[in-house]
């Protein structure tokens, strides 16, 4: 006699081959480690269009802006070219200082266009005029402001399809975006695919150190967090991605170097603390002290692009 698998059975052994697949998956903080290819260097990309300074958001009388970067074939005015998944680039410097127009960060926004992405390059308000949720929110601002469709239609961009890339302060922000709230990646400020870059995500103690950094860091968290000490500082949780994490959150690729001076153990638990949730996560890291964008080598460069269009198709 034949037997006739059913639909339910199909379900059972397709959901078995998935839970051995994800069994033989990288597990807690396990990472692959890769050496520097060369010295990351600043690319020229004099083929990408950017349009600079387009109005996002306005609080209090205050315009905040970000740079768009474009595909050197992007066809703006054809209406049969297919929509473009966009990037929210969030720029490092410790919450108080850097922007999107620095020499790195413009390269980032255009390096993700010339792979096909619509790049947007933002500016947040900074410590110590604006203190957090401040930058997270400036960074929603511009997911939201990515998926109305004024913005939509303008740029010919596919609302379900937005990630984000930061390193640093703004590896932290793009850490965020990833894991507060849940439900879809389409809704609200939700995005598809993260990349953080060196991000400190565990805000509850003073973070240690090397003596490559010469600011007190420990002082310049409690700044961001507006707290004067750690022992009662009710946002440290909150600005925290490592807790945030659930099992609705989107794909993320985290990238540290093994010696630099944001330490190991800030991505180490964060990666943990995705993977125990289900969260398809990529952790690279790399030998040497580079820091956030300094970490982009031609490797590291591939490694990202290729995660942003499986992710974001």
């Amino acid at each position: 006699m034949t037997r006739r698998t059913t639909p339910m059975a199909l379900a059972a052994l397709a959901g078995a081959a998935l839970l051995a697949l994800a069994a033989c998956g990288p597990t807690g903080s396990d990472s692959t480690t890769v050496e520097p290819t060369a010295p990351a260097v600043v690319q020229s990309y004099s083929d990408i269009p950017v349009i600079r300074d387009l109005p996002y958001e306005s609080l209090d009388g205050e315009t905040l802006d970000l740079d768009a970067c474009f595909p050197a074939d992007d066809e703006l005015a054809d209406p049969d070219a297919p929509p473009r998944a966009a990037i929210v680039v969030i720029h490092g410097g410790s919450w108080m200082h850097g922007d999107k127009a620095d020499l790195g960060w413009r390269d980032v926004c255009q390096w993700l266009a010339s792979e096909g992405f619509v790049a947007v390059s933002i500016n947040y308000r900074l410590v110590p005029a604006a203190t957090f949720p401040a930058q997270l929110d400036d960074a929603q601002a511009a997911v939201r402001w990515l998926r109305d469709p004024a913005q939509v239609e303008r740029y010919n961009l596919d609302p379900d399809r937005i990630g984000a890339f930061g390193g640093s302060a703004g590896g932290n922000i793009a850490a965020l975006l990833g894991t507060v709230g849940s439900g879809p990646w389409t809704d609200d400020a939700r995005v598809a695919a993260v990349v953080d870059l060196s991000g400190p995500v565990d805000l509850r103690e003073p973070i240690p150190t090397t003596d490559s950094y010469n600011q007190d860091f420990g002082q310049v968290v409690l700044d961001y967090l507006a707290c004067t000490s750690y022992v009662e500082c009710p946002g440290a949780a909150n600005a925290s991605p490592v807790f945030l994490v659930d099992e609705t959150d989107p794909p993320v690729f985290v990238g540290h170097s093994i010696d630099e001076f944001i330490p190991l153990s800030q991505s180490e638990e964060f990666v943990t603390a995705l993977r125990e949730k289900g969260i398809d996560t990529t952790f690279v890291t790399l030998e040497g002290t580079r820091h956030s964008i300094a970490m982009l080598d031609d490797d590291m460069r591939i490694r990202i692009a290729e995660f942003f269009h499986a992710k974001l198709g």
